[in-house]
């Protein structure tokens, strides 16, 4: 199962992935439904209280991913490989995906 996704940046850049979904997820539609709101919370929290570095985004961003795979029922073990696989496979298609970039310039 796969996930087409666009994702429209405030750069101007434009990028298609296509996530591969794990075998167990049960509603792609939710989770594109999350997905966009997790971007939508980022670029609204930056809009409010202002710049942030790329890296101190993708800390949160990482720190988030920790405490959700924490919240699991589960041992950490079993968890956190959940979320090193998922991480990795999202990166993956993230980076095999083409970058649309607006025309700049001058009129």
């Amino acid at each position: 199962m796969r996930l087409p996704y666009r994702v429209e940046t405030r750069t101007g850049d434009c990028f298609d992935i296509d996530f591969p979904l794990h075998p167990a997820t049960d509603d792609p539609v939710r989770t594109t439904q999350i997905l966009s709101a997790v971007l939508e919370a980022i670029d609204r929290d930056i809009d409010i209280v202002g710049p942030a570095g790329n890296g101190d985004v993708l800390q949160a961003v990482a720190m988030a991913l920790a405490v959700r795979a924490t919240m699991i029922h589960a041992p950490v073990d079993t968890t956190a490989g959940l979320a090193r696989d998922l991480l990795q496979t999202a990166l993956t298609a993230a980076g095999e995906a083409p970058r649309h970039s607006s025309p700049a310039g001058h009129a």
